[in-house]
């Protein structure tokens, strides 16, 4: 069997990996990896690679950056011959990038089956590019990889019929299960300073969030408040530093908040799991610190991932000072007592892809309840995950 998956951003490297591990378990699997080069920066694309233990792509499109229409387009053209040439049987694509929704395009006008890992995701704001994008791919897809319940239930209402959907959990987690250990012998709060000392991690990288001068002043005027109470770790995306940078603002920061420079997956995996809180518009990282139990802050009007608020630690909150101040002061104050335990977000994602991929098995929403508010786990968020905990259990499928 041969398989292509196409990635374009670094979020998308992080659920290839955990596919591309159980792919190569099965030796009658060819699995070709496609680069877009939609994320282009080493240190936002390669670094992935390394950081995951994962070969580099067969392939580099080397798109680059460029409009909406220009990267969609430019995808779409480079790949289509690569396609021909190989001719798979299936692309897998991820998540919700320009690079995602232009790979199954090519593929499906090609007559190439096409699955989605991170499929059923609605914000339901069609403002945002990516919401057209997964609501785009989910519509060609033909094999739909949907991380939690409320992605199944999206899929059904637009009716979506059932045989393609499978609840397989969040491949994101498996990552994170994997790299957990390691992150913890980087010891990276101490070469940061921040050993025993809560602090807040931030992330910023949406045009809502940094292409607006007011609005992006706004929030480093946020962290700066913020850092009054605790150090506030920011590393920066390399476009939202040249946002910062027209603003005037410090390059290394003011008082707690310190710029950093882009970090790889585990390293920053490292500082997010030892934080008091993170403060984010990320999409990944509510997932990831509702399954490690930290308190997340998104500044956005909505979430594309409900579950995370619903079931996780995340909360939406308002880019507004007061109002973002006020919740982190809360979390700060308030530390959590449990770490959440959400359905399937159990390590073992890649597992359910590559047998419905390969093998045609079915993963079906079967059981909704057995999802866990936080305080029915009895972890308490101060007690150290161990290696060994991080071994997947069976569960059943």
């Amino acid at each position: 069997m041969l398989i292509v998956s196409v990635v374009g951003a670094r979020p998308n490297v992080m659920k290839l990996a955990p596919v591309e591990r159980e792919l190569a378990r099965r030796p009658d699997v060819e699995h070709v990896v496609v680069h877009t080069g939609q994320h282009y920066d080493p240190e936002m694309s390669e670094a992935f690679f390394q950081d995951l233990w994962i070969p580099r792509p067969q392939h580099n499109l080397g798109v680059g950056s460029g409009t909406h229409a220009q990267q969609t387009a430019a995808v779409m053209l480079r790949i289509e011959p690569i396609l021909q040439l190989v001719r798979p049987d299936v692309v897998v694509v991820y998540g919700d990038v320009n690079s995602t929704v232009a790979a199954a395009l090519v593929a499906a006008k090609l007559g190439i089956r096409v699955a989605h890992v991170e499929a059923g995701l609605r914000s339901r704001d069609w403002s945002m590019p990516e919401e057209i994008n997964r609501v785009l791919t989910d519509r060609i897809a033909d094999l739909l990889f949907a991380p939690s319940p409320d992605a199944v239930q999206n899929l059904i209402a637009e009716g979506t019929p059932r045989e393609r959907v499978h609840f397989v959990g969040n491949v994101m987690i498996d990552s994170l299960c994997w790299a957990l250990p390691q992150a913890r012998t980087l010891d990276t709060v101490t070469r940061h300073g921040v050993e025993g000392t809560p602090f807040v991690v931030v992330t910023l990288h949406r045009p809502a969030t940094v292409d607006n001068p007011a609005a992006l002043r706004e929030m480093l005027d946020t962290l700066v408040a913020l850092g009054e109470d605790c150090p506030v770790l920011f590393p920066v995306h390399p476009r939202t530093r040249e946002r910062i940078h027209d603003t005037g603002f410090p390059a290394e920061g003011r008082g707690g908040l310190r710029l950093l420079d882009p970090m790889g997956y585990v390293e920053m995996l490292g500082l997010v799991a030892s934080a008091r809180l993170v403060l984010t518009d990320s999409g990944g990282l509510q997932e990831e610190t509702s399954y490690l139990g930290v308190p997340c802050l998104t500044v956005r009007q909505n979430t594309e991932r409900p579950i995370t608020c619903q079931l996780g630690t995340n909360r939406l909150v308002a880019p507004q000072r007061e109002v973002v101040l006020a919740a982190a002061r809360q979390a700060l104050e308030h530390p959590l007592a449990h770490r959440p335990v959400i359905e399937r977000w159990d390590g073992k994602a890649a597992q359910r892809i590559a047998a419905s991929l390969c093998d045609g098995a079915r993963f079906d929403l079967d059981a909704p309840a057995r999802s866990r508010a936080p305080e029915t786990s009895t972890r308490r968020v101060s007690e150290p995950i161990s290696a060994a905990e991080l071994v997947p259990t069976e569960t059943a499928a």
